[in-house]
Protein backbone atom coordinates (compact mmCIF):
# COMPACT_ATOMS: atom_id res chain seq x y z
CA UNK A 1 0.00 0.00 0.00
CA UNK A 2 1.30 3.49 -1.06
CA UNK A 3 1.50 6.53 1.25
CA UNK A 4 -2.03 8.21 1.73
CA UNK A 5 -2.82 11.14 3.31
CA UNK A 6 -5.42 11.74 5.82
CA UNK A 7 -5.81 15.60 7.44
CA UNK A 8 -7.91 15.61 10.15
CA UNK A 9 -10.17 18.53 11.03
CA UNK A 10 -12.21 19.64 13.71
CA UNK A 11 -15.78 20.36 12.79
CA UNK A 12 -18.49 21.95 15.08
CA UNK A 13 -21.29 20.24 13.25
CA UNK A 14 -20.41 16.62 11.35
CA UNK A 15 -23.95 16.42 9.52
CA UNK A 16 -23.64 20.17 7.87
CA UNK A 17 -20.34 19.57 7.02
CA UNK A 18 -21.07 16.47 5.21
CA UNK A 19 -23.90 18.00 3.63
CA UNK A 20 -21.70 21.42 2.48
CA UNK A 21 -19.06 18.90 1.28
CA UNK A 22 -21.26 16.63 -0.32
CA UNK A 23 -22.74 19.58 -2.40
CA UNK A 24 -18.93 19.95 -3.94
CA UNK A 25 -19.42 16.70 -5.15
CA UNK A 26 -17.11 14.65 -2.19
CA UNK A 27 -18.31 11.26 -1.38
CA UNK A 28 -17.62 9.67 2.19
CA UNK A 29 -16.40 6.24 3.59
CA UNK A 30 -19.09 4.47 5.68
CA UNK A 31 -16.52 2.11 6.95
CA UNK A 32 -15.04 5.22 8.82
CA UNK A 33 -17.75 7.14 9.58
CA UNK A 34 -19.89 7.28 11.90
CA UNK A 35 -21.52 10.40 14.86
CA UNK A 36 -17.69 11.53 15.55
CA UNK A 37 -15.97 11.45 12.36
CA UNK A 38 -16.45 11.19 9.18
CA UNK A 39 -14.21 10.23 5.69
CA UNK A 40 -14.18 12.54 3.45
CA UNK A 41 -12.82 10.68 0.04
CA UNK A 42 -10.40 13.59 -1.75
CA UNK A 43 -8.86 11.00 -4.13
CA UNK A 44 -7.66 7.46 -4.19
CA UNK A 45 -5.10 8.39 -2.02
CA UNK A 46 -6.18 11.23 -0.03
CA UNK A 47 -8.70 11.71 2.73
CA UNK A 48 -10.21 14.67 5.40
CA UNK A 49 -11.20 13.11 8.26
CA UNK A 50 -13.81 15.59 9.63
CA UNK A 51 -13.92 15.31 13.06
CA UNK A 52 -16.61 17.15 15.92
CA UNK A 53 -14.49 18.89 17.97
CA UNK A 54 -14.99 16.63 21.35
CA UNK A 55 -13.77 13.65 19.74
CA UNK A 56 -10.40 15.55 17.81
CA UNK A 57 -9.36 16.65 21.24
CA UNK A 58 -8.80 13.19 22.23
CA UNK A 59 -6.06 13.39 20.01
CA UNK A 60 -4.12 16.39 21.23
CA UNK A 61 -3.34 17.91 24.57
CA UNK A 62 -3.14 21.40 22.70
CA UNK A 63 -6.31 23.91 21.74
CA UNK A 64 -8.26 23.50 19.12
CA UNK A 65 -7.60 26.89 16.90
CA UNK A 66 -10.73 28.90 16.20
CA UNK A 67 -10.22 28.75 12.27
CA UNK A 68 -12.72 31.43 12.12
CA UNK A 69 -10.20 33.82 13.28
CA UNK A 70 -6.61 32.24 12.81
CA UNK A 71 -5.34 29.86 10.08
CA UNK A 72 -3.55 26.54 11.23
CA UNK A 73 -3.01 24.99 7.59
CA UNK A 74 -4.10 25.80 3.84
CA UNK A 75 -5.08 22.59 2.37
CA UNK A 76 -4.84 22.68 -1.23
CA UNK A 77 -6.32 20.63 -3.55
CA UNK A 78 -5.65 20.90 -7.77
CA UNK A 79 -8.04 20.94 -10.29
CA UNK A 80 -8.42 19.62 -13.73
CA UNK A 81 -9.00 23.30 -15.26
CA UNK A 82 -9.27 26.81 -14.29
CA UNK A 83 -13.36 25.84 -15.00
CA UNK A 84 -13.55 23.46 -12.63
CA UNK A 85 -11.88 25.60 -10.21
CA UNK A 86 -14.59 28.11 -10.55
CA UNK A 87 -17.12 25.67 -10.62
CA UNK A 88 -15.62 24.25 -7.08
CA UNK A 89 -15.45 27.54 -5.74
CA UNK A 90 -19.19 28.51 -7.29
CA UNK A 91 -20.32 25.33 -5.53
CA UNK A 92 -18.79 26.28 -2.28
CA UNK A 93 -20.23 29.56 -2.23
CA UNK A 94 -23.82 28.28 -2.78
CA UNK A 95 -23.34 25.92 0.00
CA UNK A 96 -22.68 28.63 2.36
CA UNK A 97 -18.69 28.66 2.11
CA UNK A 98 -16.81 32.35 2.23
CA UNK A 99 -14.15 33.10 -0.42
CA UNK A 100 -11.53 35.17 1.68
CA UNK A 101 -9.49 36.87 -1.32
CA UNK A 102 -9.79 37.55 -4.72
CA UNK A 103 -8.19 34.75 -7.62
CA UNK A 104 -5.11 34.67 -8.19
CA UNK A 105 -4.04 34.19 -12.08
CA UNK A 106 -0.51 34.18 -12.90
CA UNK A 107 -1.25 32.80 -16.46
CA UNK A 108 0.16 29.27 -15.44
CA UNK A 109 -1.42 28.81 -11.89
CA UNK A 110 -5.03 29.99 -11.21
CA UNK A 111 -6.46 29.43 -7.59
CA UNK A 112 -9.33 30.62 -5.32
CA UNK A 113 -9.98 29.97 -1.78
CA UNK A 114 -13.13 29.00 -0.35
CA UNK A 115 -13.45 28.98 3.89
CA UNK A 116 -15.77 25.65 5.10
CA UNK A 117 -18.71 26.17 7.66
CA UNK A 118 -15.55 25.93 10.06
CA UNK A 119 -13.48 28.67 8.97
CA UNK A 120 -10.80 25.81 7.22
CA UNK A 121 -9.20 27.06 4.09
CA UNK A 122 -9.28 25.39 1.05
CA UNK A 123 -7.09 26.17 -1.84
CA UNK A 124 -8.29 24.95 -4.87
CA UNK A 125 -5.86 25.62 -7.98
CA UNK A 126 -4.85 24.57 -11.52
CA UNK A 127 -1.87 24.53 -12.64
CA UNK A 128 -0.28 24.42 -16.46
CA UNK A 129 1.18 20.92 -17.05
CA UNK A 130 3.48 22.43 -19.28
CA UNK A 131 4.56 25.49 -17.39
CA UNK A 132 6.26 22.52 -14.94
CA UNK A 133 10.17 21.65 -15.75
CA UNK A 134 11.03 18.01 -16.68
CA UNK A 135 14.05 17.55 -15.21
Amino acid sequence: MGTKLFVNLPVKDLNKSKEFFSKLGFTFNPQFTDKNAACMVISEENYAMLLVEPFFKTFTKKEIVNAKNSTEVLVALSAESKAKVDEMIDKALAAGGKEPREPQDHGFMYGRSIEDLDGHIWEIFWMDPNAIKQS
